[in-house]
């Protein structure tokens, strides 16, 4: 189907002409550049119409332009739009810390806020070392958390980590992330711990995102929690994608009742306002040494007053809403259709939980161009994995069951 992009054109050029290089994938043949976007439709600048099954990389749990987050986030701008984060904060910080400490797991009640995920992921590494009093991390590949210059040391995938290996010190104990054996997987982690005697924490997340929605067995990430207790080394799990609703819990840890030391969260917390945070234990967070007038490690827009609000709403929505109750009870759904896709033939592997879910194809090129028809057929799906093999399905968990199923079905038909 032809859909009409002149305007989308004309911004193509502007950024071929102002922006990096490297930053914007624009397709030659079908650029899009968003105009507006509600609940799961998203209209670009031509007045295409789309639907969303990514939630804007995940961003979107409570749907594009939520009511309730955007009147939070216009009542604040009214009042106040910025603050001294970390010297004469807005009160509206100290609320969000405390509903943080009520939705985390465990005793995971003192917190970092920051701007982005690669904020949270640096927050809890600092945090980790200080409580440690050690400097390398275990992660895994295929791993995603930033690319930052910080959190590419525990970067696991390497075409993000090759081009700057001339700065990076590669103490990283980079592990396989577990697919089928949890027993053989954690073997294997406890051997390379035991050779390693400068680990601070191991960096995990509950289900790979970027990496091609790589859900672990069942047992790894409690067993795992059980090794790094027994090292005397932290758990940091990253849940900056899959929080806060997305694969049918508050978060994906909760699933085998793991308490990590650390929680890294971002995305959507905001439902699309830039804020993050990394949730510790008191035990843990409280090896800063308290801020005499000059924090450690602090940013300008710390504690944002927009941010605060915006995060506060959204947690509100999805409390109130009961998306993670949703997104599981559309994922069953979604899990049958999909396996049953697998048993054709015509992938090589389908998996995830929720509303968060991978599609392995042969290759880059068939993912890419069921990518490309997708959108031509007015569905927006990503490309992911290592290999960039991979479809990741990840809408608003507010999508209805007939849009689920109809963009589902899009998808399937352009998978050749």
């Amino acid at each position: 189907m032809s859909r009409p992009r002149n305007r989308s054109n004309e911004f193509a050029e502007l950024l071929r002409k102002y922006e990096s290089p490297n930053v914007t994938y624009i397709h030659d043949d079908s650029p899009v550049f968003w105009e507006s976007a509600n609940d799961t439709t998203v209209v670009d600048v031509d007045g295409n119409e789309y639907l969303d099954l990514t939630a804007a990389f995940g961003v979107a749990n409570c749907g594009h332009g939520n009511p309730r987050v955007t009147a939070a986030l216009q009542h604040q701008a009214a009042r106040l739009a910025h603050a001294m984060g970390d010297i004469h904060p807005a009160a509206v910080k100290a609320q969000l810390l405390e509903k943080l400490a009520a939705i985390a797991p465990g005793d995971l009640t003192k917190s970092f806020l920051g701007s982005s995920g690669s904020d949270a992921i640096e927050a809890a590494m600092k945090t980790a070392m200080l409580a440690t009093g050690k400097a390398a991390f275990a992660a895994f590949r295929g791993s995603y958390h930033g690319l930052s210059i910080g959190t590419l040391e525990v970067a696991g995938i390497k075409k993000f980590r090759d081009p700057f290996l001339a700065w990076l010190p590669e103490r990283t104990l980079l592990l396989d992330y577990p697919r089928a054996s949890a027993d053989q997987a954690l073997e294997y982690a406890r051997r390379a711990f035991s050779r390693r005697y400068d680990l601070a924490a191991a960096i995990v997340e509950p289900i790979q995102g970027r990496g091609g929605c790589i859900v672990p067995p069942p047992g790894y990430l409690a067993e795992l929690r059980e090794i790094c207790r027994e090292r005397g080394m932290l758990l940091i799990v990253d849940e900056i994608y899959t929080g806060f609703g997305r694969t049918g819990r508050m978060f994906a840890c909760e699933q085998e009742s793991v308490v990590p030391d650390i929680l890294c969260l971002g995305k959507a917390l905001g439902n699309g306002f830039p804020i993050s945070a990394a949730v510790a234990s008191p035990a843990v967070m409280d090896a800063w040494p308290p801020s005499e007038g000059e924090a450690l490690h602090t940013s300008t827009h710390l504690g944002n007053p927009m941010g605060c609000a915006a995060a506060l709403a959204s947690i509100a929505e999805i409390e109130g809403r009961k998306l993670p109750e949703r997104a599981a009870m559309l994922g069953s759904r979604l899990e049958l259709k999909l396996k049953a896709l697998k048993s054709s033939g015509t992938v090589r592997d389908v998996r995830g939980r929720g509303l968060m879910w991978g599609i392995e194809l042969h290759d880059a090129a068939q993912a890419r161009a069921a990518v490309d028809k997708s959108l031509t057929k007015g569905v927006i799906i990503l490309q992911s994995g290592a290999e960039g093999n991979v479809l990741s399905l990840s809408p608003p968990l507010t999508i209805s069951q007939a849009g689920l199923d109809r963009g589902v079905d899009v998808v399937e038909s352009c998978i050749a």
